[in-house]
C-alpha cells in the first residue's frame, strides 16, 4: 500500500497541525481556567466548561443534519442508554477530578499523572513484550512525581490526578462503544449533556451559583470552547487523514505542552525531577502508541 500523501485542509493546515492546535487549545483552556480559581471554585468552572460545551456540541450536531431518521436514532439511544450514561459519568468525573487536581499541583504534573489512563488502555490493547518498557518508564516517571520519592508535590493533588486518569481510561473504552452505536458526534454531545446534569447538583450542594456573573459566564464559555469544542472539532478533522498510531504519538506531547502552558500563563516552574518525570511519561505514551495494534 502506498504511503499516504501529505494532506492539508483548505486553510493550509496539515492534519498534524490540527492535532498540535488541539493540544495547545486544550492546555490553554486549562491554564485560563486555573487563573479563575481565585474568583470561583474549580467545581463551578468545571460545570460551566462541560455545560457550555454540551450546548455547543448539541447545536453542532443538530445543525449538521443529524436530525434525519430521528426514530431510529431514538431507538439506538434507548438501547445504549446505560453505556451513554456511564460515558457521561466518566466524562464529568474526569474533568472534575482534573480541575480539583490542578488546584493543588501544576498543570504539567497533573497531565503527566493523568496519562496513566490512556497509557494503560494502549498497553492493554497491545500485549507485546516491548510494552513492559513503556510501563517501566511511566512507572518511574510517576514515582518521581509522588511525595514518597521526596517530590514537593501535594499528595491529594497527585491522587486526584491519578483518579482522573482512571476516569480517562473508562472514557476511552466507553467512547469506542458509544461511537459504534451513535455516529456523527451524537454520543459525545449527549454524554456532555449527561455530565452537565451530574455536575449541576454537585455544584449546587457544594459551592452554589451565587458567585456567577456575566464576566465569569463569558470566561466559562471561553474555557468550554478552548478545552472541549475546538479541540474536538480539530481532532475529528485530523483523524480523517491520520492513523491512530500517529494520532496517539502526537497526543503524547500533551504533558510537555501542559507544562509549557503552565509556565507561560501561570508562571508554574518545575524542578528538574518533575521535568524528567514528565519527559519519561511522554516517551512512554509515544512508545505505547507506536506499538499498539
Amino acid at each position: 500500500m502506498p504511503n499516504r500523501p501529505s494532506i492539508s485542509s483548505p486553510t493550509g493546515i496539515s492534519p498534524t497541525g490540527f492535532v498540535l492546535l488541539s493540544i495547545g487549545s486544550t492546555q490553554l483552556g486549562s491554564a485560563i481556567a486555573k487563573t479563575l480559581f481565585t474568583e470561583i471554585s474549580p467545581i463551578t468552572i468545571v460545570f460551566l466548561r462541560v455545560g457550555f460545551a454540551a450546548i455547543v456540541l448539541v447545536a453542532i450536531w443538530r445543525l449538521a443534519g443529524q436530525r434525519s431518521n430521528e426514530v431510529q436514532l431514538e431507538i439506538r439511544i434507548r438501547s445504549h442508554s446505560r453505556a451513554l450514561i456511564l460515558f457521561g459519568v466518566s466524562l464529568g468525573l474526569m474533568n472534575l477530578l482534573f480541575y480539583l487536581a490542578i488546584e493543588r499541583i501544576s498543570i504539567g504534573v497533573a497531565v503527566a499523572l493523568e496519562f496513566v489512563g490512556p497509557l494503560g488502555v494502549a498497553v492493554f490493547n497491545s500485549g507485546r513484550l516491548l510494552d513492559l518498557l513503556w510501563v517501566a518508564l511511566a512507572a518511574i516517571g510517576i514515582l518521581l512525581l509522588t511525595p514518597i520519592n521526596g517530590a514537593g508535590i501535594d499528595p491529594v493533588g497527585v491522587g486526584l490526578a491519578l483518579l482522573a486518569g482512571a476516569c480517562w481510561a473508562a472514557y476511552i473504552l466507553l467512547s469506542v462503544r458509544v461511537g459504534r452505536a451513535l455516529s456523527g458526534g451524537v454520543g459525545l454531545a449527549l454524554a456532555m449533556a449527561v455530565a452537565t446534569m451530574i455536575l449541576l447538583p454537585i455544584n449546587l450542594f457544594t459551592v452554589g451559583l451565587a458567585a456567577l456573573n456575566f464576566k465569569i459566564l463569558l470566561l466559562g464559555f471561553g474555557v468550554a470552547l478552548l478545552s472541549s469544542a475546538i479541540p474536538y472539532s480539530l481532532e475529528l478533522e485530523a483523524l480523517r487523514h491520520l492513523s491512530m498510531h500517529t494520532f496517539g504519538v502526537l497526543l503524547s506531547l500533551e504533558p510537555a505542552v501542559a507544562a509549557i502552558a503552565g509556565f507561560v500563563i501561570l508562571r508554574e516552574t518545575l524542578e528538574l525531577q518533575a521535568v524528567v518525570a514528565i519527559a519519561l511519561v511522554t516517551i512512554a505514551a509515544a512508545g505505547s502508541s507506536l506499538s499498539t495494534r
